[in-house]
């Protein structure tokens, strides 16, 4: 990992992922991916208050799960990126054959939001994260989706890009409470309240889980690697 992680949010390190001279995940597969694990694999949920669909779309003879607690400056997103990058540039792996797996719990959690809430709360002012453009404090969430300027082979290096690519991103509903705390302080909202507001800001596709440990595990079990990636 660059030194100046810093400047790799909103385009990722220029100078380490050239390096890397990777394979451009935007331009693999559409997300729509074969070898789908049948029906009943796992476990059934008791009750649909957890959305544990997304244990079937983890497939494929390649997968990994990016156990990411802290915020890292998005250090694990890009390490989830790059893992299948050098797996299809080594191996010629195909990419419906890689699942990487992106838990966000803990001091992560803010990566889960969007913009509307890293503007409203100030995080990037609060975790000292500045727009690489502008050098000012982030006011969007800086790994969402990548920046203009972002070279086009490295399109998928975002939160958004990931999932569009076959990725899963998980969050910790524990953490997410944060988030629904914040809500009821600033716009003094009721719990139930708060906690719409919370899911109306959280990026659509990731999917909240009972907790970030509790992801982890299931990751785990659905075949998945274990790597802490802060």
């Amino acid at each position: 990992m660059p030194t100046r992680r810093r400047d790799f949010l909103g385009w990722f390190g220029a100078s380490a992922l050239l390096a890397a001279g990777a394979a451009p995940l935007a331009a693999l597969e559409p997300a729509g991916r074969e070898g789908r694990a049948p029906a009943g694999a796992g476990p059934m949920p008791l009750d649909s208050r957890w959305d544990m669909s997304w244990t079937d779309r983890v497939v494929g003879k390649h997968r990994a799960v990016f156990d990411s607690p802290e915020l890292s400056e998005g250090a694990a997103l890009w390490r989830a990126c790059m893992w299948r990058d050098q797996h299809r540039e080594i191996y010629g792996t195909e990419i419906s054959e890689m699942t990487p797996v992106l838990v966000l719990r803990h001091g992560a959690i803010a990566l889960a939001m969007g913009d509307a809430y890293w503007a409203q709360f100030e995080v990037g002012k609060k975790e000292k994260l500045r727009d690489p453009a502008t050098r000012k404090w982030a006011t969007a969430n800086p790994v969402r989706v990548t920046a203009p300027d972002m070279p086009p082979r490295y399109a998928a290096y975002s939160l958004e890009g990931l999932m569009a690519s076959g990725g899963i991103v998980l969050a910790c509903s524990l953490a997410f409470q944060q988030v629904v705390r914040a809500y009821a302080r600033e716009e003094k909202l009721e719990r139930e309240a708060a906690d719409l507001r919370a899911r109306e800001n959280l990026i659509p596709g990731i999917v909240l889980q009972p907790s970030g440990i509790f992801a982890t595990l299931r990751a785990q079990e659905a075949g998945c690697g274990y790597i802490l990636a802060s």
